[in-house]
């Protein structure tokens, strides 16, 4: 397909220049030839007219007369002039008198003594008028540039002389100068064919690594890149494919990653609902085949499908919440809230079971801290999430809960001394369903969406979230709401 766009280019390019160059030189040539002949004819012309005259001036007092007074010829010295003036001018010279009867030439014993010359020039001359006019006279093979003037004196006319020359030489120059035309135009369409071929080549060589790369691309290879090295029109083409691959290669990647999203929700949540269900589906069977017959043991398979009913529980209301943050069908009711008595409320909540692990919940606000404006049961939802994953990473330990302002936010900090999170780990918390305790979850459960919401509602509030880490020492996550007072100067 490619190398016949290419045929095609240079076809076109062909023809274009050609028919260019053949009617470019043509139309020139023909003016050229047609203006040079008008000059030559009319220099030729004017040359001639003043030989006439010079002609005019050595016999204009040498006619001979007759009897009658009628002029019969020219005197052999005047003859002789005449002859003198062929050679010298390298025209024929003939003397007519007023009938037009030629009685003189400048070559003796020419056959033309004794014709008569046009009576329309005769009576044009006699009337004292110059004549230009191309002759073809019966003897003479060639047609001859001829000029007739009246022969005389000023107060008086003898009839006229007429010089003429071939046109031979004029011919000549123009047959030249056609010849040369013709050469130059075989010459250019020569050099025309010449700069098609290279202007096809640079343009079909670049277009033939533009059909190559979209080829690749339209294949799904969408890492191919096409490489130009002009500047022109062709380059901004390869410019803009690349530009579409670039696009394309970012689509593919975001499909694939949205793809790998999905695939590793459903997995996510049959383990997780799978996990929970094999257990309760084999405690409840133990149970109603009479296997577990101490009170103690019932007690405690009870305790066991209770707390995975809750499990469960908790795994569908927080996937119903993360649907519909991102969904948008989460809409907040927000008042200015004091987050030091949200942050209280939490610290108290946890303090048990933190306890538990002889762990220390602490929490510092600052005085005059200004009030957030926010969803107060999203805000303690929010930090329910992360103290819930201090407390569940932290043995033996402080969990912190600090407030202060900063302009127009305020900072909540929560910060523990837990195992921390690993450099690796550190930027995919916010996935849904990861778990940085994957070898421990056993011992600490989790949905592992628990970080995605809280990022989903931190962003509805308008805030930011971000996370510090160091594995064995700690995690501290910041969050900064807005205060009263910039909503309402962005209102």
């Amino acid at each position: 397909m490619m190398l016949g766009m290419s045929k095609s280019i240079f076809r076109r390019l062909l023809f274009s220049y050609l028919v260019t160059v053949l009617v470019g030189i043509g139309v020139a040539g023909v003016l050229m030839s047609f203006f040079a002949k008008e000059y030559f004819y009319e220099a030729k012309q004017e040359e001639l007219l003043r030989k006439a005259k010079k002609v005019n001036a050595a016999i204009q007092d040498a006619p001979k007369k007759n009897e009658a007074g009628e002029i019969t010829g020219m005197d052999d010295a005047k003859q002789g002039t005449l002859a003198f003036l062929d050679e010298t001018f390298d025209t024929r010279i003939w003397v007519f008198k007023q009938n037009g009867e030629i009685i003189a030439t400048s070559m003796r014993d020419e056959v033309f003594i004794g014709k008569s010359v046009a009576s329309s020039i005769v009576k044009k001359v006699i009337q004292g008028q110059d004549v230009i006019t191309e002759l073809k006279f019966e003897g003479l093979d060639d047609p001859m540039l001829s000029v007739a003037i009246p022969w005389g004196k000023k107060d008086e006319v003898y009839g006229g002389i007429v010089l003429h020359a071939p046109i031979e030489g004029v011919e000549r120059t123009i047959a030249q100068m056609r010849e040369t035309i013709l050469w130059a135009t075989l010459f250019g369409l020569v050099l025309s064919t010449a700069m098609v071929s290279y202007l096809s080549w640079s343009i079909s060589r670049p277009l033939k690594k533009i059909e190559r790369t979209a080829s690749e691309i339209g294949r799904g290879n969408y890492t191919e890149r096409v490489n130009v090295s002009t500047t022109d029109e062709i380059a901004d083409l390869a410019q803009t494919i690349n530009t579409l691959a670039e696009k394309l290669e970012k689509v593919e990647q975001e499909r694939r990653s949205l793809e790998q999203v999905r695939n590793d929700f459903l997995a996510n949540v049959s383990h997780e609902l799978r996990t929970p269900l094999t257990g309760m589906q084999g405690f409840i069977e133990a149970l109603q085949d009479g296997l577990v017959e101490e009170e103690a043991a019932r007690k405690k398979y009870y305790e066991v499908l209770y707390n995975e009913t809750m499990h469960l529980t908790r795994l569908v209301d927080d996937l119903m919440d993360l649907m519909k943050l991102e969904s948008n069908e989460i809409t907040l009711s927000r008042f200015p809230v004091d987050a030091g008595e949200v942050m209280n409320k939490v610290a108290f909540t946890f303090r048990a079971e933190a306890a538990e692990k002889e762990t220390s919940i602490e929490v510092e606000v600052a005085e005059n801290l200004p009030k957030v404006y926010a969803d107060k049961d999203r805000l303690a939802q929010i930090l329910n999430n992360l103290v819930k994953n201090a407390v569940k990473f932290t043995e033996k330990g402080v969990i912190r809960l600090t407030a202060e302002a900063d302009g127009e936010w305020v900072v909540i900090h929560v910060s523990d001394t837990g195992i921390g999170i690993s450099a690796d780990d550190l930027n995919r918390i916010w996935e849904r369903f990861f778990k940085v305790d994957r070898g421990r979850s056993k011992k600490n459960r989790g949905t592992g969406l628990g970080l995605a919401i809280v990022k989903e509602l931190v962003e509805l509030h308008e805030g930011t979230i971000t996370v510090e880490s160091e594995p064995e020492k700690g995690t501290t996550f910041t969050l900064r709401l807005p205060t009263v007072e910039r909503y309402k100067q962005g209102r």
